[in-house]
């Protein structure tokens, strides 16, 4: 039975024994999602679990006859079975524990299943067969939105030779120097998603960006044209915030060892703003929901334009659970 979401384990409880999940299906994306997978899961120390989703054809039959022929309705198990060797051949030099799974149902209902058993999920921009249509379809929305751990999307962009040394395995977590960034709003939503960010960036050894996206008031006052523009407004306000990403930076830093934090405020619409980051950023993180810019970052159109845009891998973190939250800092109103 799924873990309700507010009941669940912390992400490194013994009880995630499925570690960091993929969801593979053959594609070119499925096998960059592996790659990413097969590193997260290094950098972890955890399992890697691989896993093939397939459905059973709906038919009528008429007569007895019409019946197919006993064992036919074993061939989608077996095309699955089929494309996971195919994962196994992949990660054949792999060092780490592998465990693939072939499983019958809707690709995001099963990874969502899954998800209450993992520490992080992880899938392609785009696939085929059990997993298609994760940006321009349902799933793309449906395992990030109704997952019960962080997942990853890994964009066509996504290159598993960069950073790798000469003398290292293919699988080798990569030397990266860019940052990992989060948009943070002052909910406790987002600073779930900041921490799981932070954690990402001590794993990589890596700086950590926390982003307070502040809307441009002419973008505001542009709606009602009577109320003229107060610019001394806007750079008070930016005042506020920005001594608020510093607090909110060093409340991070304070709650995650290891974690290099800085804050600032950048001017735009918030998923302009990530989306503008993610092209200098190894990791792009946002929460599930939050209040202001970012309530919607993963709702309708919005998620998918942060998603579409963003020029590297993206982590979407569910509200989980997390007793660091106690004693937030203060969000100015």
């Amino acid at each position: 039975m799924t873990p309700n979401p507010h009941t669940l384990t912390p992400l490194t409880d013994t009880e995630r024994t499925l570690g960091v999940v993929v969801g593979f299906d053959g594609s070119e994306q499925s096998f960059l999602a592996l790659h990413y997978a097969a590193r997260a899961a290094q950098r972890r120390n955890t399992q890697l679990t691989v896993v093939n989703a397939y459905r059973l054809p709906a038919h009528f039959y008429s007569t007895l006859a019409a019946l197919p022929p006993e064992g036919e309705a074993d061939l989608p198990r077996q095309d699955s079975e089929a494309v996971l060797e195919q994962a196994h051949e992949y990660l054949k030099n792999y060092p780490g524990h592998v465990v693939t799974h072939s499983v019958k149902g809707d690709a995001a209902g099963v990874l969502v299943k899954l998800s209450g058993s993992a520490q992080l999920v992880v899938l392609g921009e785009r696939g085929r067969g059990g997993f298609v249509g994760r940006i321009v379809g349902s799933v793309a929305t449906a395992v990030p939105a109704h997952a019960h751990c962080p997942t990853v999307i890994v964009p066509d962009s996504y290159d598993p030779q960069a950073g790798v040394g000469p003398d290292e395995g293919r699988f080798s977590p990569a030397q990266d120097p860019r940052p990992v960034v989060v948009g943070v709003d002052g909910s406790s939503i987002s600073r779930v998603a900041a921490l799981q960010a932070a954690e990402a960036a001590a794993e990589r050894g890596a700086p950590l960006h926390a982003i307070i996206a502040l809307l441009p008031l002419d973008d505001v006052t542009g709606w009602y044209p009577g109320i003229g523009f107060d610019s001394s407004y806007a750079e008070q306000r930016r005042r506020e915030l920005e001594e608020h990403a510093q607090a909110e930076a060093a409340w991070l830093q304070s709650r995650v060892p290891g974690a290099q934090v800085s804050g600032a405020v950048e001017v735009g619409a918030a998923e302009d703003v990530l989306a503008q980051r993610s092209a200098e950023a190894q990791l792009t993180v946002v929460g599930t929901r939050g209040r202001g810019g970012l309530r919607s970052a993963l709702l309708g159109s919005t998620s998918r334009s942060v998603l579409t845009a963003a020029a590297g891998p993206v982590m979407i973190v569910p509200e989980l659970p997390d007793p660091r939250l106690k004693d937030q800092p203060q969000f100015p109103a």
